[in-house]
């Protein structure tokens, strides 16, 4: 495991941040870290970095011990945090030329000139990071945390403030590293994490609320799913209420239904049989399931 947390909690005076708090992350693995703000997202990740050591547990990260192995957990670890600690008068290079010292880089030109590649900072490379913008910050910081080739990469809040353009750059960027690297990363942009991650975590008050993979965590959550169904003209409600497994309708557009339903059969057939039946056409007719979205908001609203 590159990850392994058993059992963490953390307390800062009287408050809980974090509660008998378990899960291990698998090399290779992209793990998406959800929750609303004052979740716990975030002191989790300065734990797993030995920014802050956790009040009770077991954590180890790349097969070493946060707390009594804290420095090959850091050679072993990249870390970009929430709010991006760079050195705003240093040129690009001056910088990661910096970094590559603090971690005794023996090739650090070979190093530099690698990360200014993969994070596609060419262009930018000679400038001030003062000059750059958000999204090349952005860029800056993901190669810092690479620079030393570690087995872990966390990131917290990566893409905050970016415009949709460099959304998509970095978004890109964080799935290339994935293939490589066991990968952490929090966010609140749901279909960042649909895109890349291939697990996801969600934590409230402290605790985890639902752990699995990205494509069954929706459909695990939900009891059912919503049929949305436009007709020609609008029907009887009560008479598609007699479908077996339908739990809900209610009237979304002047011709259009939301049928809602629980169980695994497929109603549709039944749609267009009750349809014909009662002499009303069906324009279009979609099936949805739950939404990770709506399953974030379902496990974290109190």
């Amino acid at each position: 495991m590159s990850i392994e947390v058993k059992g963490v909690s953390k307390l800062y005076g009287g408050q809980k941040a974090l509660d008998n708090v378990s899960f291990t992350v698998n090399k290779g693995e992209i793990l998406g870290f959800l929750g609303p703000n004052g979740a716990g997202k975030s002191t989790m990740m300065k734990i797993l970095t030995t920014y802050i050591p956790p009040t009770a547990g077991e954590v180890k990260v790349a097969g070493f011990d946060c707390l009594s192995q804290s420095m090959d957990v850091r050679r072993n670890v990249g870390y970009l945090p929430e709010h991006n600690p760079l050195y705003l008068e240093m040129y690009v290079t001056e910088y990661l030329g910096f970094i590559a010292g603090l971690h005794h880089l023996k090739d650090k030109n070979r190093r530099i000139a690698e990360m200014i590649a993969v994070t596609g900072l060419e262009r930018e490379k000679h400038k001030k990071i003062a000059a750059l913008s958000k999204g090349y910050r952005q860029r800056v910081g993901l190669a810092q945390a690479l620079i030393h080739d570690p087995a872990v990469l966390i990131l917290d809040e990566p893409t905050t403030g970016l415009d949709p353009n460099q959304l998509a750059e970095i978004r890109e960027l964080i799935r290339t590293i994935g293939k490589e690297k066991t990968l952490m990363f929090s966010t609140h942009i749901m279909q960042e994490v649909e895109a890349i991650c291939d697990r996801v975590i969600i934590i409230n008050q402290g605790s985890i609320v639902a752990d699995g993979k990205t494509s069954e965590l929706a459909k695990n959550q939900s009891r059912g799913f919503t049929i949305l169904v436009e007709f020609d003209r609008l029907p009887n409600v009560h008479d598609f209420r007699k479908i077996e497994g339908v739990t809900s309708i209610r009237q979304i557009a002047d011709n259009t239904l939301e049928i809602s339903a629980e169980g695994e059969k497929d109603i549709r057939p039944e749609i267009f049989k009750m349809a014909v039946e009662k002499q009303v056409t069906v324009l279009t007719i979609n099936r949805r399931e739950l939404k990770l979205e709506e399953v974030f908001q379902k496990l974290t609203k109190n």
